[in-house]
């Protein structure tokens, strides 16, 4: 686990909702085709991303969010919230049709590499031992410059 500060930032993706009442899809294969179609029309907001001085993307997220848009945990034990597979956008990039904008607030986050499917457990397990409070939703974050993923838990909001 790493402690990062990320100030407020601006993603736009694909939104799609996780765990609702009589919902016949998981949520495993809810995300997989929200990142199928952001994927197949990335062009479509390409130019809105945000780029590091070497011109790479500055991140692909898979943003959460409870159901309030609040950018608190998922609810009902993780089971149901908003998911945005996206990229972080420049300020003043406005979304085209058929995506969504989220401006995510600054937190301080425990970042742990994502190197299988028991990285959440772990890590809530990690913040329970050390007394620290999951204080918003988790989010997956892949840094395109070294293709490492991450999962990012807000211990403090900025």
């Amino acid at each position: 686990m790493e402690r990062i500060i990320k100030p407020p930032f601006a993603v736009i993706g694909i939104e799609g909702t996780i765990g609702l009442e009589g919902a016949t899809e998981d949520a495993t294969h809810i995300i997989g085709t929200l990142w199928n179609i952001a994927n197949t029309t990335f062009d479509e907001v390409e130019a809105l991303a945000k780029t590091n001085p070497d011109g790479s993307l500055c991140g692909i997220w898979g943003a959460m969010s409870d159901l309030s848009r609040s950018f608190r945990p998922w609810e009902d034990n993780f089971t149901r919230g908003l998911y945005l597979a996206g990229v972080e956008v420049r300020d003043d990039a406005q979304p085209p049709e058929g995506w969504v904008r989220w401006d995510i607030p600054g937190f301080e986050y425990l970042r742990m590499e994502r190197d299988n499917q028991f990285c959440f457990s772990r890590g809530l397990a990690y913040l329970q031992d050390q007394g620290l409070t999951l204080v918003g939703a988790v989010h997956d974050f892949s840094d395109p410059a070294t293709g490492t993923g991450y999962m990012l838990f807000p211990i403090r909001k900025l």
